[in-house]
């Protein structure tokens, strides 16, 4: 990666190339062809070019010099901001970069450091160095709205690297100073100039803080401080704090730094930059919501500020976005990427952000506009190349998603997202042999990827290469122990009995035919229809990755009765509570709150593209938080009974049924109806049109409500057999395994009564049956446990003497 002095030397060179009248500064005619030439595919109109100069005019205001135009600093600040690629650009110019002078630049720096390690003594050193403290200390000290300001800060700077190199030699010649590559994994794309320098993002350092020399440090870092306070303003104590936390954020002392800003903040609490870097630091380490609370007040600092911090809204809302996304809060994070991308239409991080934040969400078509965006304005940006693939195969363009994902691998050849994901489509396509290659490649960058050494074992078993697969499963076993490789192991050791049982045949796996429901019969009254099996299990996924049945119901009336929520009025006049899907989303984190931030996000991922989808069919990004309510409680835990209950509470909770006691008879058809159309979604939502209008005013009471709820036909029937899948589907029945899968049966198992084979949930609710039994029909008893299944048993053994005399 360039160095910041080549970076700058490209910016000095674009600037020389279009200040025509050379009089250093690029006005609006020279600005606009710029503009034109660094977009050399793009046609834009006057008025595009007007609004564009517009905007950067505005922006950078105080880079603007009279009538010259833009200053050389202001143009490297919108590179600096994102709003360009410097690298792109400068290619595109065919420009070439003067060497010399770079390196120049390079060996001032490496003489003003030889010289700091010539002398122990602070004094003695910062002298040495004095002369070419701009050269080696990072160009935001000389930047005219966040660098150094007095002189006496200076000097605190100097003493400050010398402490820090010491720090760092010392560390190193002990074996403590720790360093991660983190080039092979996707960037979260921070704004340049308020988030994590280039260096971080590709070098993660970790320092031994538990030594001697560390507590030397923080005692002479301690004494640095003392001299900022005792500044003779406070201003200059401001200036004094800023700058020692910048230098100790460049060399990743986040902590120490935090300590920097937090003062910072206490002397000027209405400045945007410490609230800013504050919420840098808090997220580096981690503390997602900390940073949150730091990037809105900065937020707030910045609107209330005017046209001063202007320039800096497009990467406070960006930051703002990855802080929420540390927190799994997708959705919210949308708004403010959004917002990014509106200040700053070239802000091509925003964008990416946006389209892999959508995605997250399920919001795959939107995904795909937001990223081919960012990419038609940095092509060769890897990450958003890597989403965009994800994106497409998600829609199903596989073939697409194929060429985009090898864009992302040619760009980045370590790229483990792009690698891993890619070798996933090729697992669903069935294409295993180049689906093991990708997870090797995955495992050449990121040794310990136990997902990838699974997959591996996964798509070789696919390939037929059973060896192979035992290899890699074992490996697998080797970096954790969780029970999906001891499922898989039995799987394998399944398969092989299976291949010698039919004696070598053409292909190890088990054959099986799918059956028409009309021949599957029950037996008993406990033996779940296929049917209604079916459809209870794509429940009861939804359940689990939502997480929702961990959620008590009464969490829902509690949420209810608690936060009020204002009445608004739709489109057709009707009063509803209604919500921002974001303002939503902080319910869920409230309702989901015993949830990891990753975990959370699939879960609101779930219910966007399964709830949310159709209770917002019309686009509008607002939802009936009653409706919504009544919706989730029927797969919320608790007793169904009481599960029934809360739902009709949510109902009377919404404008139009006040009395407390009843609810209006349309609103409890029309909930029905998205009940069904929701979870049984065989039912489609074109039903729903037909009460769309309705005129008729008579209510329904609970006991009313319940019959139509409970209604096998037309209502929410399915829940009995969701209960039981709640109750005991992770059941398991010893050795027993599935005739057509071949895995561990885990949850009910079904007996086919005359045969004798069995079947797990799933083959059982697809009508599968092993080929080599051919019947007229199939009649299959459900045994919820193995202790049901030996009873049956014993009572057969008891049965058979009687049957015999």
């Amino acid at each position: 990666m360039a160095t910041r002095g080549t970076r700058s030397e490209k910016v000095r060179r674009i600037f020389q190339q279009f200040d025509a009248n050379s009089d250093g500064g690029l006005n609006r005619e020279e600005m606009a062809s710029l503009v034109v030439a660094v977009n050399p595919r793009v046609k834009f109109s006057d008025e595009q070019i007007n609004a564009i100069l517009d905007e950067v005019f505005r922006t950078y205001g105080d880079f603007i010099d009279g009538d010259k135009g833009l200053t050389y600093e202001g143009l490297l600040r919108t590179y600096d901001d994102g709003a360009g690629d410097v690298d792109r650009d400068f290619d595109a110019l065919g420009l070439e970069l003067n060497l010399e002078e770079a390196a120049a630049a390079a060996k001032g720096s490496s003489a003003a450091a030889a010289s700091e390690a010539s002398s122990s003594s602070i004094v003695d050193e910062r002298m040495a160095v004095e002369t070419q403290k701009k050269q080696r200390t990072a160009a935001w000290a000389v930047s005219p709205n966040h660098g150094i300001v007095f002189d006496d800060t200076w000097k605190i700077v100097d003493d400050l690297e010398i402490l820090i190199k010491r720090l760092r030699t010392k560390q190193a010649k002990d074996g403590k100073l720790k360093g991660e590559n983190f080039d092979a994994y996707s960037d979260a794309g921070w704004s340049r100039e308020l988030g994590p320098s280039a260096e971080i993002s590709e070098k993660r350092v970790f320092w031994e803080e538990s030594g001697h020399d560390y507590a030397v440090f923080l005692k002479e870092l301690g004494v640095l401080r003392g001299r900022a306070d005792a500044a003779r303003s406070r201003e200059e104590a401001f200036d004094g704090h800023m700058a020692i936390g910048r230098v100790l954020y460049e060399h990743q002392l986040f902590k120490e730094a935090l300590v920097s800003f937090k003062r910072a903040c206490e002397l000027q609490p209405v400045d945007v930059r410490p609230h800013f870097r504050a919420g840098n630091c808090l997220y580096v380490l981690g503390r997602y919501r900390e940073a949150k609370e730091e990037y809105l007040l900065a937020l707030e600092a910045a609107e209330a500020g005017g046209n001063q911090w202007a320039y800096l809204l497009p990467q406070i809302y960006v930051n703002l976005g990855i802080a929420l996304e540390g927190e799994g809060m997708v959705l919210s994070a949308c708004e403010y990427y959004r917002e990014a991308a509106i200040l700053c239409p070239t802000h091509f991080r925003a964008l990416k952000l946006l389209g892999s934040a959508l995605f997250g969400v399920g919001e795959y078509r939107a995904a795909v506009k937001a990223l081919e965006e960012a990419i038609f304005m940095k092509p060769d940006y890897a990450d958003a190349h890597c989403d965009l693939a994800s994106a497409l195969h998600a829609m199903n363009d596989d073939e697409r998603a194929i060429e985009v994902f090898q864009k992302a691998i040619d760009l980045k050849p370590g790229h483990v997202d792009a690698l891993y994901n890619l070798g996933g489509l090729y697992m669903d396509l069935g294409r295993f042999q180049r689906a093991s290659e990708m997870y090797t490649r995955v495992l050449a960058v990121w040794p310990n990827h136990w997902r990838a050494q699974l997959n591996k074992a996964v798509s070789l078993l696919g390939a037929g290469e059973n060896e192979e697969a035992k290899k890699s499963l074992k490996e697998a076993l080797k970096m954790t122990n969780r029970v999906e490789l001891h499922d898989a192991i039995a799987h394998l050791k399944q398969l092989q009995k299976k291949k010698t049982k039919t004696n070598g045949g053409s292909s190890g796996e088990s054959t099986y035919l799918e059956v028409e429901p009309s021949k599957f019969k029950v037996v008993g009254d406990k033996t779940t229809v296929r049917q209604e099996l079916a459809t209870a299990l794509q429940i009861r996924a939804l359940q689990r990755v939502s997480r929702l049945n961990r959620c008590s119901v009464e969490l829902l009336k509690k949420e209810m009765s608690e936060h009020d929520v204002p009445v608004s009025y739709s489109g057709s006049g009707v009063p509803e509570k209604s919500i921002r899907k974001p303002n939503l989303e902080e319910i869920l984190h409230r309702l989901l709150n015993f949830l990891k931030p990753e975990t959370f996000q699939g879960a609101v991922k779930a219910i966007n593209e399964r709830i949310l989808s159709v209770l917002d069919e019309s686009g509008s990004g607002r939802v009936d938080l009653g409706m919504f309510f009544a919706i989730l409680a029927p797969i919320c835990g608790g007793p169904p009974e009481r599960r029934k209950r809360v739902a009709f509470d949510a109902l009377v909770w919404r404008p139009m049924n006040e009395d407390g006691a009843s609810v209006r008879k349309v609103d409890a058809t029309t909930y029905i109806k998205l009940l069904r159309a929701i979870y049984v979604p065989s039912q489609g939502v074109s039903e729903l049109m037909e009460v769309h209008g309705e005129s008729d005013t008579s209510m329904v009471s609970f006991s009313e409500f319940l019959v139509m709820f409970d209604d096998p036909d037309w209502g929410f029937g399915i829940m009995p057999t969701l209960v039981k899948l709640e109750a005991g589907d992770r059941n398991r029945h010893g050795n027993s395994v599935c005739a057509v899968c071949r895995y561990p049966i885990i949850g009910s198992r079904f007996k086919e009564i005359k045969s004798h084979f069995s079947l797990c949930n799933q083959c059982y609710s697809q009508g599968k049956v092993p080929s080599t039994f051919k019947q007229e029909e199939y009649r299959f008893k459900e045994y919820a446990s193995e202790s049901e299944a030996m009873k049956d048993k014993c009572m057969c053994f008891n049965l058979q003497p009687r049957t015999d005399q």
